[in-house]
């Protein structure tokens, strides 16, 4: 065990993470120049095409120093705040962390938020200073921020460049000296902790974990600690490039199990694994389960593959355990579930992986947040979805959820971006200077009103450069208000939404005639109200295609035309109390980018 290093990389979006941990594979000689591609851990398409990690990817390398040879476990995390979850895992399952910064850009928001997280499980930190090749890195002025955060001394600091190479060697040694040897006893009982799992469609559920007591060996009999579940261990093994089985793993080692099974309810990240026989008496302390922060609902396009959703679903769930959901029913979608996520861009990932992994065809509902509705009975009712509200005359108040907003950004771009989160129903709470050109703004905000088009706004408003992070800070009362969409008459519950009463005639009037865009013309004139209530607070109408009746009228009398008009204005009639309104695919999403 004296020779095992287990660590994760933690930083902020886009500060070359994963190009690092490709020039500490190929300094290890853990991949061959034939195999190596850039961002070799990211091996989904999506990861590739937007250029960042959506899951931790755990890998083994070898390495030699002072004559004596090192197992490293290294585990790659995603950097984006929706994906943080995935960070608290990999940060459990490991004794140090590298936290690199941007030499360009210095501290971020994600960084300070995944150091907490590592300095609360007592990991090692290494400060490494990425991007060192690049004409405008700012080394002198980064390495004090650096040095402020964490309060090492400047010589802790590792110069690096992912991209050249530079500084690699370093950060190796590094690893060896400060990260401390896993603690744990081989003769103890099997403790073993599962902190990801994947589906194989000829082999079943993989799952990984990481040993913190006892050893295995293949063909064990293993339980699931939480579940009770009892299995065989067909196959135990290290994570290299490819999955290598091995006969025996013990404390301290990270690898994967496959034991057939075939029902994905069955394992739980965080669960532990022990032996059936001498089994361990209490389970380790995993990470606490993720509180959903968006929740929208996905139906599929073709209500008979209802089942096939589901069964997606579930595998997606195996791979990316902050995912959680609900059936419910729709009376314009028919059936489907409600989803939570833990901000938009994992909704928008997972809608992507639906489609590309699974093939399935999905419709997404206007993503809201939870409220807390009391009632004059003192009830108090946990509202996820705006046709769950019960009837106006029985709530007392209604409480949202409100959220401690961090934003560093430069000094030059503060003045739109305090007007952005007032416009949001923020309240300043702090500024911090951190340097002379970087603030600290920390907000109190409505969950639900950064839910839609926050994040993309800041980025635009900031040219890219303000970060922001957030964590949940209870809920206090609202203003809140029920907006339901008419057509003709008839309510299409997909597109109510919770919405504070200030906002809700602006967004009504926006919706209708964003709809009134997007809903081909009929045969009949189709009227789109924005409705609180039975009061109406905004209408858009979609004119019929009408044919020309009185074209074969040439001259002659008035009421021959009129006749004419009278008759077809009847049938217009009767054909809209038959006829009833698509709503296209394309009108749902388009509500979720309104601007």
């Amino acid at each position: 065990m004296d020779n095992i290093r287990n660590f994760c990389i933690i930083a902020h979006i886009d500060h070359g993470k994963s190009t690092l941990a490709d020039r500490l594979l190929e300094y290890t000689d853990t991949v061959s120049e034939r195999d190596s591609q850039a961002q070799i851990l990211d091996n989904m398409d999506l990861e590739r095409e937007r250029g960042i990690t959506i899951k931790s990817h755990a890998i083994q390398m070898d390495y030699e120093q002072d004559n004596k040879k090192y197992k490293l476990n290294l585990i790659d995390t995603p950097g984006h705040v929706d994906f943080s979850y995935e960070v608290s895992r990999s940060i459990a399952a490991c004794e140090g962390a590298l936290l690199i910064v941007d030499a360009t850009q210095g501290i971020q928001a994600q960084t300070i938020s995944n150091l907490y997280l590592a300095i609360e499980h007592d990991l090692e930190i290494i400060p490494v200073l990425n991007k060192m090749d690049l004409p405008n890195a700012m080394p002198e002025e980064v390495k004090d921020q650096i040095i402020d955060l964490i309060g090492c001394s400047e010589e802790d600091i590792i110069e690096a460049s992912g991209k050249t190479g530079y500084g690699v060697d370093k950060i190796l040694e590094a690893i060896i000296q400060k990260v401390p040897a896993p603690k744990g006893n081989t003769e103890a009982p099997l403790q073993a902790l599962i902190f990801d799992s994947v589906f194989n469609s000829f082999r079943g559920i993989i799952a990984y974990f990481r040993i913190f007591n006892g050893t295995i060996k293949k063909g064990d009999s293993v339980k699931f600690f939480n579940t009770g579940k009892e299995y065989e261990a067909d196959e135990i093994g290290v994570l290299r490039l490819n999955q290598e089985p091995r006969s025996v793993m013990s404390a301290g080692d990270v690898g994967y199990i496959i034991s057939g099974i075939k029902t994905s309810s069955e394992v739980k990240v965080g669960d532990t694994i022990t032996h059936v026989t001498r089994s361990c008496s209490a389970a380790i302390d995993g990470f606490e389960d993720v509180k959903p922060m968006v929740y929208a609902g996905i139906y599929p396009v073709d209500t008979d593959e209802y089942e096939e959703l589901r069964s997606a679903m579930e595998k997606l769930q195996l791979n990316d355990a902050s995912l959680t959901f609900q059936p419910e029913s729709s009376v314009a979608l028919g059936f489907g579930f409600r989803c939570g996520f833990l901000g938009l861009l994992h909704m928008e990932i997972i809608q992507e992986r639906l489609d590309r992994e699974f093939d399935m065809d999905v419709i997404t509902t206007v993503p809201n947040v939870s409220y807390k509705v009391h009632t004059k009975k003192d009830e108090i009712l946990d509202v996820y979805n705006p046709s769950g509200l019960p009837d106006i005359s029985k709530i007392d108040f209604i409480e949202e959820p409100f959220i401690l907003a961090q934003i560093i950004l430069q000094a030059e771009f503060m003045g739109p971006i305090m007007k952005l989160c007032l416009e949001k129903r923020g309240v300043l709470k702090n500024t911090v200077y951190l340097t002379s050109n970087r603030v600290e703004l920390t907000f109190d905000m409505p969950l639900g009103e950064i839910v839609f088009d926050f994040y993309d706004k800041l980025k635009s408003i900031s040219k890219g450069y303000a970060s922001f992070d957030y964590h949940l800070n209870g809920f206090q009362p609202a203003k809140l208000v029920r907006l339901d969409i008419l057509l003709n008459g008839e309510q299409v519950d997909a597109l109510s939404t919770l919405l504070h009463v200030d906002n809700a005639y602006e967004f009504g009037r926006r919706i209708c005639s964003k709809l009134k865009d997007l809903i081909p013309r009929q045969q009949f004139d189709i009227a789109i109200q924005a409705a609180i209530g039975a009061k109406i607070i905004a209408r858009e109408t979609v004119k019929a295609v009408r044919k020309d009746v009185t074209a074969k009228c040439y001259g002659g009398d008035i009421s021959r035309k009129r006749k004419l008009l009278e008759k077809q204005k009847k049938g217009k009639k009767r054909m809209r109390q038959v006829g009833n309104v698509e709503v296209p695919q394309t009108a749902f999403l388009a509500v979720l980018k309104l601007d």
